[in-house]
């Protein structure tokens, strides 16, 4: 597909995109810029052919691929590195969780010579870092690409998400902002209120509640685990659309409250059926697996 593929930050994301990329040889040679010591030794690892820059300099003007895999705090420092060395004919992609931002970010910085069509694989963890990466993560997750003029470009970065195991869907910026607020964004927000919550009672009761953790606190914990930069920067670059997410579910959390205080079985248990019809919809979706406790080991 490619002969020089550029992943610029090689997290979670990044070296998966990469372990993913060399199994199913989307390119010729394979590049990496990362500037921590001990991310480069885990990417070392992965296969000798890759080559580590240190510099984002005149070496990256033979690239034909280029991801950004960083925090999105990071793209504004990266883009005058791509202007000023890396060729029109170049395509470029990023894996940020929102996307208003970054199609502003691009429209206002980036050379009108060179082309970057924004993607989000929806797929990840709560951990972070190389060593965690898998040439599997892709597979049958969805990843969004975002609407473009230059078709065949367009549908060479779609191709290459579908080589690497993605069902691929086009989608609005707008509308995938606004979407993401409630199924990625308000969750993550939840699970760090509620930890940041549990760990209040824990202060004011002076009793050791941690560790009684039963499923639901342990699985919230597991998501507040996740970087506390990639979210910081997802909650500020989203903030209207998180902000309105957080005001729905305030209200709807004030209705759960009182329900329970009146007593009022009917409207409750109803709340709580229609709940779990979105569960088997996320089954019959294939989103996630059907077994008891997430497939955990019961032994």
């Amino acid at each position: 597909m490619f002969k020089n593929i550029l992943i610029i930050g090689c997290g979670l994301i990044g070296s998966s995109i990469l372990r993913a990329s060399i199994n199913k040889k989307t390119s010729k040679n394979f590049f990496v810029y990362e500037k921590l010591k001990k991310n480069i030794g885990e990417i070392k690892k992965i296969d000798k052919k890759i080559i580590i820059l240190k510099k984002l300099d005149n070496k990256i003007s033979d690239m034909d691929f280029v991801i950004i895999a960083t925090p999105m705090s990071q793209y504004k420092r990266i883009i005058p590195h791509l202007n000023k060395h890396l060729s029109k004919k170049s395509l470029i992609t990023d894996v940020g969780s929102t996307k208003e931002n970054i199609s502003k970010l691009k429209n206002n910085s980036l050379s009108k010579s060179l082309h970057w069509i924004m993607s989000h694989p929806i797929s990840g963890s709560e951990v972070s870092g190389p060593k965690y990466g898998s040439k599997s993560l892709f597979i049958n997750k969805w990843c969004i690409v975002f609407n473009d003029k230059n078709k065949i470009k367009q549908k060479k970065l779609v191709n290459f998400w579908k080589k690497i195991g993605s069902k691929v869907i086009i989608m609005d910026e707008k509308i995938h902002d606004k979407i993401f607020s409630i199924t990625s964004h308000l969750p993550h927000l939840i699970a760090y209120n509620l930890i940041k919550t549990a760990q209040d009672f824990q202060k004011t009761q002076k009793k050791d509640v941690i560790k009684f953790s039963a499923g639901g606190l342990r699985d919230f914990s597991r998501i507040a685990a996740s970087n506390e930069i990639m979210w910081r920067d997802i909650f500020f670059n989203n903030r209207k659309n998180v902000v309105s997410a957080i005001n729905l579910f305030i209200k709807n959390l004030k209705s759960f409250k009182k329900n329970i205080e009146n007593l009022d079985d009917k409207t409750l248990r109803k709340k709580l059926v229609n709940s779990k019809k979105v569960r088997q919809q996320i089954l019959n979706l294939k989103q996630d697996i059907a077994k008891p406790d997430f497939g955990r080991d019961q032994n």
